[in-house]
């Protein structure tokens, strides 16, 4: 699997968290009413922020970019809307038409279709291009688990991944896991699993993300934090709701161009920071807002240092990119 170079944030549209979350169950109540599945979602460029990105931070997403008029991806389809079944949850197909969301298929540098991707813990991955037979679309799926696994997701359901460890890919090569952490990897919520599985409140604020509400998650992390001042998994997760329900709400194209219209507004600079952040651009994220800290001064540094530590909060503890960005910014302010 490969990560999209260059990876950019989708077009959104102005739509609060909670707007997102209304719409979203509108559209699931539709889904259910025509015989939809829980396990297939239809995604749009209004609600890829919260129903694949967020939503990836406790199941894996796989993301099957296709077009009706398009033959190989009829043929591609079926085939992942039945895997996704069988996997009863253990993974999320997020659909994508890419004529009706032609901003999202243009972020996500779509060059030919089916395009299939996986989104893990925040990070886009690239899966395969055309359609494959089944025995090795379940090598894909197989991976995409066992790497899921890895950043703390194991299978809800219990049903082990396809494919062996070792097992040969697709082209006849060995195919090794992506290491988690690797660069441009984005944090997963499903960290410090031991502590979250015995903490009953930390499992109903994975489901609340799972179901896309944002709101409740962060009501509940508060709540937990409230009560236990400090909390480490509740501090870093409700850093990170915070980060997608702002994201939620930006119109990337604006927020680029603003951010570059305006080098010197750490506001600006830190909603680019928050589009990177939220796409696995972790250092590009972290460069923009020390870039802010070293090109301002008085409550504008401030501003900017601020928004970067808690950019820091999200990250596991010990991360390497975090602590290389901290001792850069102790050079800028001292």
């Amino acid at each position: 699997m490969q990560q999209p170079r260059d990876f950019s944030m989708y077009g959104a549209v102005d739509l609060g968290a909670r707007q997102a979350a209304v719409k979203r169950r509108q559209q699931a109540a539709q889904s259910q009413a025509g015989g939809g599945s829980e396990f297939v979602i239809d995604v749009t460029d209004a609600t890829f922020t919260t129903d694949v990105v967020a939503r990836s931070q406790t199941v894996p997403v796989v993301i099957d970019l296709w077009a009706e008029w398009c033959g190989p991806c009829k043929q591609l389809s079926p085939v992942l809307e039945k895997l996704a079944e069988e996997a009863g949850g253990d993974w999320i197909l997020a659909k994508v038409d890419v004529d009706a969301n032609p901003q999202l298929g243009a972020a996500l540098q779509v060059q030919s279709i089916p395009m299939v991707l996986a989104a893990i813990g925040g990070q886009l991955l690239q899966l395969f291009m055309g359609a494959l037979p089944e025995p090795q679309v379940r090598q894909y799926i197989g991976e995409v688990l066992r790497v899921a696994e890895e950043m703390g997701m194991p299978p809800r359901t219990g049903v082990p991944a396809a494919a062996d460890e070792g097992e040969d890919g697709p082209d006849g090569q060995p195919e090794a896991a992506a290491q988690p952490g690797a660069p441009g990897a984005g944090p997963a919520m499903a960290g410090a699993p031991d502590e979250v599985l015995a903490d009953p409140r930390l499992r109903e604020v994975q489901e609340a993300v799972t179901a896309g509400d944002l709101d409740s998650a962060a009501q509940s992390l508060e709540q937990i934090l409230a009560a236990s001042p400090g909390h480490p998994v509740a501090k870093a997760w409700l850093a990170q709701v915070d980060l997608f329900r702002r994201v939620s709400s930006y119109d990337p194209a604006k927020v680029r161009r603003e951010a570059d219209e305006r080098p010197g507004d750490p506001e600006a600079q830190a909603r680019a920071a928050d589009v990177e952040f939220a796409t696995g651009q972790i250092d590009a994220s972290f460069d923009r807002m020390l870039g802010a800290v070293g090109c301002t001064t008085g409550d504008d540094r401030d501003r900017a240092r601020k928004h970067l530590l808690g950019l820091f909060d999200i990250m596991p503890p010990g991360d390497p990119t975090v602590a290389r960005a901290r001792t850069r910014l102790s050079s800028l302010l001292f």
